[in-house]
């Protein structure tokens, strides 16, 4: 996908005189940092809940998911470097055949960290909601096994998508069937608040007896998706311009900050063990145990 993720190389000269607007140029150095500490933060997270038999529940399932996904963004941009570090050094040919397989399935890796992130997302939403208004219910509901599938066929669904989008990422509805999935994810959460604030209304007395934990995952969820946003929404944003006004000087002024977003949607990955951590005592627990090897 370097149409997509390189794309700020490619920004009009006369835009860039218009706009005034140097790019923004961050060491590669922090990149890989902050990606090395992305990889290990949710690798953590993945080995807490496969050690320990009690956080191996759906909803931790969930957010393993999401964890991938971090991982995924993280692993892209290390393995990204190691390949500049090989072209560089000579032990790649510039744009032969094997950096330009190795371009595709690394930004296959970018792709599918944003599609997993989404669909993970979605899924824990909908988890919450069974969790607040069919709580009786929920564990003949939300079983281990049902689990288990949806997460199969959103990977599969993901793995595929991707592949796709990165060999057909120089075609127009591609970029746009692409960012449509960051509002579409956006607008289903939405109807899901909406719904639960809705429901919470007519039924206080009942919201107001159930376990604190549920709604504390609630407010765990909206904190994940507020820092989600916040970190992948300007590289959207950045793809949009770069495809409808590359030659605006305006967009040109945004897409000289394209570093800032890539370190940004990095950053995400680092931020959300944090917060499964400070939401979460049972992951909080494991993880100090790991950590201090208890």
């Amino acid at each position: 996908m370097k149409h997509i993720i390189n794309s700020y190389e490619n920004i009009n000269d006369t835009a860039r005189n218009n706009s005034d607007c140097p790019r923004v140029v961050l060491p590669e150095e922090i990149f890989f940092t902050i990606s090395i500490a992305g990889v290990l933060e949710n690798l953590i997270v993945l080995l807490a809940v496969f050690k320990n038999k009690n956080l191996q529940a759906p909803m931790y399932f969930f957010i393993c998911s999401l964890a991938i996904s971090d991982m995924l963004g993280s692993l892209y941009k290390i393995l990204e470097n190691i390949l500049i570090i090989l072209r560089n050094t000579g032990y790649l040919k510039p744009r032969g055949s094997f950096e330009t397989t190795a371009d595709d399935i690394i930004d296959s890796l970018f792709v599918l960290s944003l599609l997993g992130s989404i669909f993970s997302l979605s899924v824990i939403a909908a988890d919450r909601y069974i969790t607040i208004f069919h709580a009786l219910r929920y564990h003949s509901i939300v079983t281990v096994r049902r689990t288990v599938v949806v997460l199969a066929v959103i990977w599969t669904f993901c793995t595929a998508s991707g592949i796709a989008i990165v060999i057909f990422s120089h075609h127009v509805p591609t970029v746009i069937t692409f960012t449509s999935l960051f509002p579409l994810m956006l607008v289903f959460i939405l109807c899901l608040y909406v719904h639960m604030f809705l429901l919470a209304r007519s039924h206080t007395r009942k919201i107001s007896t159930l376990p604190r934990t549920n709604m504390k995952g609630a407010i765990t969820l909206t904190i994940l998706l507020g820092v989600f946003i916040f970190c992948w929404a300007p590289f959207v944003l950045h793809v949009l311009l770069m495809t409808f006004c590359p030659s605006n000087p305006y967009c040109a002024c945004y897409m000289s900050l394209f570093q800032v977003n890539g370190m940004l949607i990095m950053c995400n990955a680092v931020i959300d063990p944090f917060i499964y951590a400070f939401r979460s005592p049972e992951l909080r627990d494991a993880f100090t145990k790991m950590v201090f090897c208890s």
